[in-house]
């Protein structure tokens, strides 16, 4: 089951940002957005994005991608190469072809730099507002109540016109670029056309109605017969989803619906009288959040038995013993899961983490190994840090473990406690070695402000 993180960013734009296809962020920075890491479904999705991402001169291992815990419809770029994918994106659209769609138009964003030249345009179009405001203030003190307000309300319409006009030129170019590297990579652009053709009914709905794609991604009627027109050009266009990939998807959607959902409803959604592998799995995840682990392992059986050499049912039969209490029972599990995806980051700390809570001494150095992979896959994990810390602890590392205490507590964004800890670990650590060395860097980049 995916491990969800909060994470709070701060606003890059504030001025008429909501509008702004690329730069939604601007609603989900201001406050905290919850984060899911779930290995089966990065992997799903970087697997639908790198032919897309090469296709657009990207280089796949410099993009990250987040998933959002969020039941809409929606994605995003933010932050340069940063793509953020709603889990209700993927539970809710039809078909593999209709999400690979999703990230095509969104790398038209990245590759198209349309985040970093939004916000200079963003600070031209409001400099006609701001001197409409400054006239509109000036002139209500003057005593021209009615003037100003007209003025106000003048230059709030016009600036809300060129920002609408941009955001459009925006993501007509991104559906173009995005329909380019669909085609370079030999995929159908057929999925990214008929999900824009089911928003386009939506915009005439009052915006409380309409999905946050709706609302963040404007669809015009031109825009989508320019897109219509592109897309049936390809040759790849009658190109369908290969069986293989309709399960995976159909597995991942059932898997997250399980997790996200009540077990009710996924109950409903799956019930007894459905033996399909995704009717197992989800009602798996769904027994097991209810802490019915027996029959959460039952279902969970036949597809194991089906599908061995699938590691993420491995992870999810060893994550049901581990969090149903049964350590000892979760490893075996756990280490087929390795077996079978050894560069899975988050499969090595799930493992690890198993082996220290066993309290077992011969499973600690195994344990600080496995979680120095998962750092190495994936260092922006921070719980990883914190189960290191743990593991060296154990060993009476006590400089490392201050250290990776440190760089768990600067993950997190807790930056008096990574002070506090990176001074410790410069204490304990041999002055001048490349560990001594980052905990100075974290001490610097976490010391208090003064007053």
């Amino acid at each position: 089951m995916p491990v969800i993180l909060r994470r709070t960013r701060k606003a890059a734009l504030v001025f008429l940002s909501a509008v702004i296809a690329f730069v939604p962020l601007g609603a989900a920075q201001a406050a905290s957005v919850s984060i899911v890491r779930d290995a089966e479904t990065e992997k799903m999705i970087r697997d639908y994005a790198v032919p897309i991402w090469r296709a657009a001169g990207l280089a796949p291992s410099a993009v990250e991608v987040h998933l959002v815990l969020d039941p809409n419809i929606n994605a995003f770029v933010a932050g340069g190469q940063h793509l953020f994918i709603n889990t209700g994106l993927i539970t809710q659209v039809d078909t593999p072809m209709e999400l690979y769609g999703v990230i095509a138009h969104e790398t038209g964003h990245m590759a198209g730099g349309h985040l970093a030249r939004g916000g200079e345009a963003m600070d031209k179009m409001a400099l006609p507002y701001y001197a409409s405001m400054i006239a509109g203030l000036g002139a209500i003190i003057a005593g021209a109540g009615d003037a100003g307000m007209a003025i106000l309300a003048g230059g709030a319409q016009v600036a809300q016109r060129s920002v609408l006009a941009y955001s459009r030129q925006q993501e007509g170019s991104a559906d173009q670029a995005g329909a380019t590297y669909l085609q370079r990579a030999h995929l159908s652009g057929k999925g990214m056309l008929d999900l824009f053709e089911q928003f386009r009914d939506q915009e005439a709905l009052s915006t409380t109605s309409q999905d946050p794609f709706v609302r963040s991604h404007p669809i015009s009627e031109d825009r989508l017969a320019s897109l219509e027109q592109r897309v049936k050009a390809s040759p790849y266009y009658d190109t369908p989803d290969t069986p293989e990939s309709i399960h995976e998807f159909k597995m991942v959607q059932a898997k997250l619906n399980g997790f996200v959902d009540d077990p009710s409803v996924t109950f409903n959604r799956y019930p007894k009288s459905d033996q399909s592998d995704f009717a197992h799995y989800g009602r798996a995840v769904a027994y097991h959040k209810m802490g019915a682990n027996e029959k959460a392992q039952a279902e969970l059986a036949p597809l194991i038995s089906k599908m061995p050499d699938n590691p993420f049912l491995w992870e999810l039969k060893g994550q049901i013993d581990y969090e149903g209490g049964q350590v000892e029972a979760s490893i075996p599990s756990y280490r087929k899961a390795h077996e079978l995806a050894p560069k899975e980051p988050q499969i090595s700390l799930a493992l690890g983490q198993a082996m220290l809570a066993t309290d077992r001494k011969e499973y600690t150095k195994d344990a600080l190994e496995l979680l120095k992979q998962s750092i190495a896959d994936d260092s922006g994990n921070p719980f990883a840090y914190y189960q290191l810390a743990i593991a060296y602890g154990k060993l009476n590392e006590i400089g490392m473990a201050e250290l990776s205490t440190a760089q768990y507590y600067e993950g997190i964004g807790a930056s008096r406690d990574a002070f506090g800890h990176a001074e410790r670990a410069q204490k304990l650590l041999k002055t001048g070695s490349p560990e001594w060395v980052r905990a100075q860097d974290i001490s610097i980049a976490n010391q208090p402000k003064r007053d």
